[in-house]
């Protein structure tokens, strides 16, 4: 990743910032903003560098998708799905992968879990289906959206945006602005080298495909529940210090029990920061490190929650006004906790992992 990059993407939060109401009430992110970050790389960052992306790290795509999370929920989760999906380039053969970015718009999203079907044809397949909580899809150029070839063989097929259909299903609690509308496809035709399977083996060779690919996607929930919950923690402070106690006069921040919440949500994200930063940099792909470094995106992604939770209480009612930031950063942390990627389930199959039980580890 150049190092620039998030010296750039940390220039643009004043502006993130100042656009959250509108993004909430449009639930969308405006295309100039997407813009700027297309012009930055940011949906370039796990695509191949021999195809003309960036194939930076994964704890570089933590970096740039936790400073995102803190500017705005929403436009951090879009970048987190549009930079993590680059991932999928990886896995097609390298000219395909070059045709797909020569676009400078070049954005990819989509679903991977398998609700269509891909039926054989003459050069590769015929594609129907619907996948909800599709993000970003509206600023898409490609969509991928994961298929049932025949029983028990699952893939990804990546289709034009322009090909398919959005459905406006997002009215939500929050990440409102994620715009993560239901997408199909109606007998969509896809090239045989469009569509691939996580379980197989990458075409490219950099160490970035080398890293669980479930992982991989999986990373960028954690680091923008982070994000949110240190934008929360901020905007707490600053609420602290000028609010006023009505009978002392005092600020509020003077109190034991705001000072205790700020620090104690501290730690939390703090912790979460840690565990998921020290994991990603671990190497491995057996069952072990693949429990260890989902255990970590779900801990990163829980802490998150309770510090928000522990901010907003220590507010009182100043935080249910829709003026608020913290009340945005509640609805939003909470929606990220309820992404299938760091459900109950997942912290189940990990549990087992580290236990030696006899365990599918297909969703790790």
């Amino acid at each position: 990743m150049p190092l620039s990059l998030l010296d750039d993407v940390r220039k643009l939060t004043p502006e993130i910032r100042a656009l959250a109401p509108q993004i909430e009430r449009d639930r969308e992110v405006p295309p100039h903003l997407i813009g700027r970050l297309t012009d930055l790389g940011v949906f370039r960052l796990a695509a191949p560098r021999a195809a003309g992306g960036l194939e930076a790290g994964p704890s570089d795509l933590v970096d740039v998708c936790e400073e995102l999370g803190a500017a705005d929920g929403s436009v951090g989760w879009c970048a987190m799905i549009g930079a993590a999906t680059g991932m999928a380039l990886g896995r097609l053969p390298q000219d395909t992968a070059a045709d797909l970015l020569t676009d400078p718009r070049f954005l990819i999203a989509g679903v991977a879990a398998p609700m269509g079907r891909a039926v054989p044809v003459d050069g590769g397949f015929r594609v129907t289906g619907r996948w909800p909580f599709a993000s970003a899809c509206r600023h898409a150029t490609w969509l991928v959206g994961g298929v049932i070839v025949a029983p028990g063989d699952v893939r990804l097929a990546v289709m034009a945006a322009g090909e398919l259909t959005i459905h406006d299903t997002w009215d939500v609690a929050g990440l409102r602005g994620t715009g993560s509308h239901d997408i199909e496809a109606v007998d969509v035709f896809v090239p045989g080298d469009r569509i691939f399977s996580l379980a197989a083996a990458p075409v490219q060779g950099g160490a970035l495909y080398t890293f669980p690919p479930l992982g991989l996607l999986a990373l960028g929930i954690g680091a923008v529940a982070l994000g949110i919950a240190r934008a929360a923690i901020n905007d707490f402070a600053e609420l602290a210090r000028s609010k006023r106690n009505p009978v002392t006069g005092e600020a509020i921040a003077a109190k034991p029990s705001v000072r205790t919440a700020v620090a104690e949500a501290e730690a939390l994200r703090g912790a979460g920061w840690a565990y998921l930063k020290g994991e990603v940099a671990t190497t491995g792909t057996d069952p072990d490190r693949r429990a260890r470094l989902r255990l970590a995106v779900l801990t990163a992604t829980r802490n998150a929650a309770q510090a928000v939770d522990l901010v907003y209480r220590a507010a009182g009612g100043s935080a249910v006004y829709a003026a608020s930031p913290l009340q945005r950063h509640f609805r939003d942390v909470h929606v990220a906790t309820q992404h299938a990627m760091v459900g109950t389930d997942v912290l189940e199959t990990a549990g087992a992992v580290l236990l030696g039980e006899s365990v599918s580890t297909a969703r790790l």
